[in-house]
């Protein structure tokens, strides 16, 4: 790392060496029309069988949906945590009907 920023110095500005430029980062995975459908899923009922959402069950739900063609755990849980939603808590989940 020093030496590549003692070059960077030799070879340009003194700025140029301290300051990197921006860089792009990763491309998202899912565009909103799919994160929005994933959270309309997990708001709702969990499949027959099954007491509530869990992060794996999203993943294998939205793939088998063809919401998505391949989705990871970790984006799905990103997804979740940016949307204050914790499905496998059953008080978090909002669901629709009289009560």
């Amino acid at each position: 790392m020093i030496v590549e920023a003692e070059k960077q110095l030799t070879l340009n500005s003194l700025a140029r060496a301290l300051y990197e430029k921006e860089r792009p980062g990763a491309a998202e995975v899912l565009d909103e029309s799919q994160k929005q459908h994933i959270i309309a899923m997990v708001c709702s009922d969990p499949p027959v069988g099954r007491a509530r959402w869990t992060v794996r069950l999203v993943v294998a739900e939205a793939v088998k949906r063809r919401l998505v063609p391949r989705v990871g755990r970790e984006t799905i849980r990103v997804l979740l945590l940016h949307h204050d939603l914790k499905p496998w808590r059953e008080k978090n989940v909002v669901r629709g009907g009289p009560q």
